[in-house]
């Protein structure tokens, strides 16, 4: 497959700065470079515009004209002319509402067409639960989210397989597709993941007397649960915990968990420590200054925040949304308890305080399960995934049409 083109078709949009900038997360830019790293043919970006920023805490300026490869924005409504103009081609689309038509392109253009997904339906429900306060409004999201249910997987039905970021759509859609593939989301390659000196000398740290090393990092943000990790800190302190929580990111959440931060006298063990960069500043201070991960995330997204956390050899105890459940049962490591029951959390924080060998076993398994989901070895996998049935489907057409 040396001479054809994969075509991405994120859910992702880009902002327009001029004709030859835009802004999109450095995150995506990541992945993109590591598909050139796989991929024999060329590679060609095909996304949407949008005129608003996103609050994604990487996003970045680029000049598309100095890409190793082409990127193009365009309008998903017509983007079956753009299909028809490359030969030789195989499309990576997302799960989405925009895209639900782009297997039926492909399947009448003998094209392999692949679909990634991330958010099953529950999923979905969480966050219109968690974003729309009005009782109406949610019902008519409800209703929205289940048709689209229905379109999606008639779309992926029709599609030669699908790529699914965490265990609940893998679950959700391995018998829609006779090709699904399971994956785990991270930017953590093999030269960022904790080496054994790191973790010997941080675990040798948590098994001694200091304050346990809470950390927690990503989007401050309501369907992140980032106003229960204040909560959490409260019940710690009536608990009697000696702790130290760190807190990094941005959003919506953030000058209200400061306030309330000084409000409950918590300024001597919670921080706000912004946004850090992730591979040379936030990643080296987890790897050497956290213990455990508070994870409050309130609905069953498959964030990269848990992979890219135990890569860095640390825990996670976090709510029992549907991807962190799969991942832990996938890992076996890690701790759950009830959603939304900050309480719970801080009761079982205690509970580690008092046997602090239980995070570090934990930290070995963390890390152990990281080394088989790399950066470079999820890529690999994905790309295989795709020319392996990309083959197949292309040798069905061949006898087919003999």
């Amino acid at each position: 497959m040396n001479s054809w083109t994969l075509i991405l078709l994120p859910s992702l949009v880009a902002k327009r700065v001029s004709d030859t900038q835009i802004i999109i997360t450095q995150k995506f830019l990541d992945g993109v470079l590591e598909y050139l790293k796989y991929w024999p043919g060329k590679l060609l970006v095909l996304l949407e515009e949008d005129s608003n920023l996103t609050n994604n805490l990487d996003n970045v300026t680029i000049d598309i004209n100095q890409l190793p490869f082409q990127i193009r924005v365009v309008n998903f409504d017509f983007i079956q002319d753009e299909l028809e103009s490359q030969n030789n081609s195989i499309v990576l689309a997302a799960v989405s509402n925009r895209q639900n038509y782009i297997s039926a392109v492909c399947d009448s253009k003998n094209i392999p067409c692949f679909y990634v997904s991330e958010y099953t339906l529950r999923t979905r429900i969480q966050i219109v639960n968690a974003t729309n306060g009005n009782f109406l409004r949610r019902l008519r999201k409800y209703v929205w989210e289940i048709h689209q249910e229905w379109k999606q997987r008639k779309a992926i039905a029709q599609a030669s397989g699908i790529q699914c970021n965490g265990t609940p759509t893998f679950m959700a859609y391995q018998t829609v597709s006779p090709h699904a593939l399971l994956y785990f989301d991270t930017r953590v390659t093999e030269d960022m993941l904790i080496n054994d000196l790191e973790l010997r000398e941080r675990t040798s740290y948590c098994l001694g007397s200091q304050p346990l090393r809470l950390v927690f990092s990503g989007r401050l943000l309501k369907i992140k649960g980032a106003d229960h990790l204040i909560l959490v800190a409260k019940e710690l302190k009536k608990l009697g915990v000696r702790f130290e929580m760190s807190i990094f990111g941005d959003g919506d959440l953030k000058n209200a968990m400061i306030s309330q931060i000084q409000a409950l006298g918590l300024t001597d063990s919670v921080k706000m420590m912004g946004t850090l960069e992730f591979k040379n500043e936030l990643v080296p201070f987890i790897k050497k200054n956290a213990d455990l991960f508070i994870c409050c995330h309130r609905q069953g997204d498959p964030s990269c925040t848990y992979l890219e956390t135990m890569s860095c050899g640390v825990p996670i105890l976090g709510y029992d949304n549907e991807a962190f459940i799969g991942l832990v049962k996938a890992s076996h490591t890690g701790w759950l308890v009830k959603l939304n029951r900050p309480d719970l959390l801080a009761k079982k924080v205690a509970e580690l305080d008092s046997n602090r060998q239980a995070i570090v076993t934990e930290s070995y398994k963390a890390i152990d399960f990281s080394r088989q989901h790399t950066f470079e070895k999820t890529f690999q996998r994905r790309i295989d995934h795709i020319k392996t049935v990309s083959r197949l489907n292309l040798l069905g057409t061949k006898t087919s049409e003999q």
